[in-house]
């Protein structure tokens, strides 16, 4: 006897999202969810970022130089299988470390 019925194949869903974007380099950008969990990650030398396998949820996004918060954004809604582009400003538009 065939079967009739479809071939249904599985595929795995993301249950996390992420962040990524420009910002000076060398400062650190941190993900803050609404729960209290949070990440962070130093931009690097070429003034990129990213922080992956955040869970889905609202998160105030930061960036900090030392110790001092220097921008914010409020409210930023990560959905599941996704990636937000979140750009802070930079000196001059320059964004990449200065060769020395």
């Amino acid at each position: 006897m065939v079967s009739s019925l479809p071939s249904v194949t599985a595929h795995a869903q993301s249950t996390t999202a992420h962040i990524f974007g420009q910002a000076p380099a060398g400062e650190t950008v941190t993900a803050l969810s609404s729960t209290g969990m949070h990440r962070h990650e130093t931009v690097s030398k070429k003034g990129h970022y990213k922080i992956e396998s955040l869970p889905a949820g609202d998160y105030i996004i930061t960036l900090q130089k030392g110790e001092q918060t220097v921008d914010t954004r409020a409210h930023v809604a990560l959905i599941a299988g996704r990636g937000a582009e979140i750009d802070f400003a930079c000196p001059n538009d320059q964004c990449a470390a200065a060769d020395r």
